[in-house]
């Protein structure tokens, strides 16, 4: 595909012309279908552009979870300009180092969430009669002459696999390349109803965009929780769900939620983080349905969905899907390495400092940062990230071996497993721990450990918290 005339924006129009009259989103009392969602991005678009935004813009994005978010994310990019998404979550200073690290040309505010005290009021009537400020800023234009090459569609600020903060751009022909890898997975249909309860933030590009594509109904009901969750399912029919182990943890112990609640669900997926195996047989003794892990990274996509075959393999994240490959990169003994996948789809290019895809990998291969094995049917395992993994004495210990093991205990709500320094041993394993509601803290988690693992394995000791820290995106944040 021709980089430089592919809009995803055309792509979705060109795919649902059959359909327009067909729901697109539903949110609360709102239903747009694709010809009602599709002429309030046009207006927004108009009302962008009136206001001097045009092609290669780069236009920061705060908005809440809604069909707001949904149209103007669009509508941005049918201009050819840029979205720079960021969490309404994010503090002052945070946007501010966003805003200067991307070198934005503008920032559009849903006018409820807006931080800037000065800018221009936009109101469009179609659809959800959605309010928006957009405050416009002297941008440096550093940028190479590759990124106006590339066609760029998404640039989100990201930690990356290297630790350092930096932009992942996207340009639209990797947008269509990985919605259509992704798709090999979930099989999105006209007749699907997507139950929507993740961060558009942070979860917008493969999924929101490929169920566009596909001409599916996205059910948004991420407040309250698991109110409108319960709503959408057994009123609204939804037929695939799309969360994280944490909201599927909320489900199975909700007596709001009865078994069966999900009747009409066709696909569970869990996205976002590992899927603790506890927490997968706790939803299958409950609903009946077999959670299947989703492995996702901004710079790949989704590369891997599990499928049938690999949801009998304990600890197994699935086998790659079609156009995309996967190895492992100096494995020692027990086939144990560095996890590298090689796949259409990939990302550009980095931002901040700006180093292009050929650059980065000249032989096709990312790195993702994660430490795996692969079994010999193809199949991949993941063991925890590089960086933490823990030396004991030079034999390593994987955090998440070991936190698989602390979630079995009936006590265990969640749990983080990490190293510290010890001046004889290297690093020895420590663990947080935080109890379900209504438990008290137990005392024979480290006879439990000493049971199932080996010794060097098992925590030094166990520090009980209310909460575990988490990322923006919901990850638990392990340093």
């Amino acid at each position: 595909m021709n980089p430089i005339s592919c809009n995803i924006v055309d792509v979705i129009r060109a795919e649902t012309a059959g359909c327009l009259d067909k729901l697109a989103v539903i949110d609360g009392p709102l239903e747009l279908t694709y010809r009602q969602l599709l002429a309030a991005v046009d207006e927004l678009a108009g009302l962008l552009g009136a206001q001097g935004i045009r092609r290669l813009d780069r236009v920061a994005f705060l908005c809440e979870d809604n069909a707001a978010h949904v149209i103007a994310s669009l509508a941005i990019l049918q201009l050819g300009a840029v979205v720079v998404p960021v969490s309404p979550t994010l503090m002052g200073d945070e946007l501010a180092n966003v805003l200067d690290r991307m070198d934005v040309h503008a920032l559009l505010a849903e006018e409820s969430v807006n931080r800037s005290p000065e800018g221009t009021r936009l109101e469009i009537a179609s659809g959800p009669r959605s309010r928006f400020i957009l405050t416009r800023r002297s941008a440096r234009d550093e940028y190479p002459p590759d990124y106006a090459r590339l066609s760029p569609a998404f640039i989100r600020f990201s930690s990356g696999t290297t630790g350092d903060s930096k932009g992942v751009l996207l340009s639209h022909a990797t947008i269509v390349d990985r919605t259509d890898i992704a798709d090999q997975g979930l099989r999105i249909s006209r007749s699907d109803t997507i139950v929507w309860v993740l961060s558009m933030s942070f979860h917008f590009v493969v999924s929101i965009l490929l169920y566009l594509r596909r001409g599916a109904t996205i059910l948004i009901c991420c407040r309250p929780f698991p109110d409108a969750f319960l709503n959408a399912v057994r009123v609204r029919r939804g037929t695939l769900l799309y969360a994280s182990p944490l909201h599927y943890h909320m489900l199975v112990h909700s007596p709001l939620v009865p078994p069966d609640a999900l009747a009409g669900v066709r696909l569970a997926v869990s996205t976002a983080m590992k899927l603790p195996e506890n927490s997968a047989t706790a939803f299958r003794q409950k609903f009946g349905i077999d959670l299947v892990e989703a492995y996702g990274i901004i710079e790949v996509g989704l590369p891997i969905v599990n499928t049938a075959d690999g949801r009998s393999r304990p600890g197994c994240v699935g086998a790659p899907l079609p156009g995309c490959e996967v190895r492992i990169a100096a494995p020692d003994a027990e086939g144990v390495g560095g996890i590298e996948l090689r796949a259409k789809g990939i990302f550009d290019a980095y931002v901040s400092p700006w180093k292009r895809r050929e650059a980065l990998m000249p032989d096709g291969w990312f790195r993702t940062g994660d430490v795996g094995r692969v079994d010999a049917d193809g199949f991949l395992f993941i063991l925890g990230r590089e960086k933490i993994v823990i030396n004991f004495s030079g034999m390593k210990i994987f955090p998440y071996e070991v936190e698989a093991v602390l979630a079995t205990h009936p006590a265990v709500f969640e749990c983080l497993v990490y190293g510290e320094p010890h001046a004889v041993y290297g690093q020895t394993p420590l663990a947080k721990v935080v109890i379900k509601p209504g438990l008290s803290a137990p005392t024979d988690l480290r006879r439990f450990c000493q049971d199932r693992l080996a010794p060097h394995k098992v925590p030094m000791d166990f520090q009980f918290v209310p909460a575990l820290p988490r990322t923006e995106s919901g990850k638990i944040k392990r340093t």
